[in-house]
């Protein structure tokens, strides 16, 4: 599962990992959430021989994916992950994964242990050697009835490695810049030529930081979300993830 995740670094580190540059300069962003809007990398329009116009294009999605075929999202649980072992049969992301494969950069991501029925510890879990990384996301449009279009999208998971499996048991798939074009070339690589890709991140390349509960609220935003802490028992009070009202719903 992945419910939280970051990107802190600079909009020139983004750009130099994807080979994007239309996107607008924004700030780090330390607690990103379902609803609120992600940046994603897909291949670009074709282009005429010797084109010199970049062969991928950066959106802003909502994150958490409505099928296209969807006439209420209301009727459905909010997609902000799809099972990579079942997406290209799964009704809700065979379409994106066949079409609209994507990068979702980022600096790391939260999760939860679980510790009793009701209580949870937070992590950081981030690139042992820091720096950006990919994860391998779907986009998909969606319109209201009303006509107007909406840009959503899902990150894909896979199983945890041995190194996170004690902490959860799924973990958002990492794609390597040298698949990355292989992953977005939609035109020529179907699903079951990609399926490779999706797999867990090798023992090692992550490293788990015990960090604050107050990852949990989502107005809490600032650098100090990943400071190490003492790993401790949380109190059955304390908020969980997906409880917080005051998560921004921002489409």
């Amino acid at each position: 599962m992945c419910g939280r995740f970051a990107l802190t670094d600079t909009p020139d580190a983004v750009q130099s990992l994807l080979a994007v540059t239309d996107f607008e300069p924004f700030p780090p962003r330390y607690n990103i959430a379902p609803t609120q809007p992600v940046l994603m990398a897909l291949s670009g329009p074709a282009r005429a021989a010797g084109s010199n116009l970049p062969s991928r294009q950066s959106m802003l999605v909502r994150w958490g994916l409505i099928p296209a075929w969807a006439k209420n999202p209301d009727d459905f649980s909010l997609l902000f992950n799809a099972r990579s072992e079942t997406a290209a049969e799964k009704a809700s992301f065979r379409t994106a994964m066949r079409h609209r494969r994507a990068l979702v950069p980022a600096n790391g991501f939260y999760e939860w242990r679980r510790v009793g029925s009701k209580r949870a510890e937070p992590y950081w879990i981030r690139p042992r050697d820091g720096g950006l990384i990919a994860f391998a996301g779907l986009m998909e449009s969606w319109s209201e009835p009303g006509g107007t279009e909406m840009d959503t999208g899902a990150i894909l998971t896979t199983e945890a490695n041995e190194d996170l499996r004690g902490i959860h048991h799924r973990m958002p798939v990492v794609i390597k810049p040298e698949d990355f074009d292989r992953w977005l070339d939609c035109l020529n690589q179907e699903p079951r030529h990609v399926a490779d890709l999706l797999k867990p991140a090798e023992p090692g390349f992550f490293e788990a930081v015990p960090v604050s509960g107050r990852v949990n609220k989502v107005a809490n935003a600032g650098p100090d979300l990943q400071e190490r802490v003492e790993p401790r028992e949380v109190k059955d009070t304390d908020q969980k993830p997906g409880d917080d009202s005051g998560q921004l719903d921002l489409f």
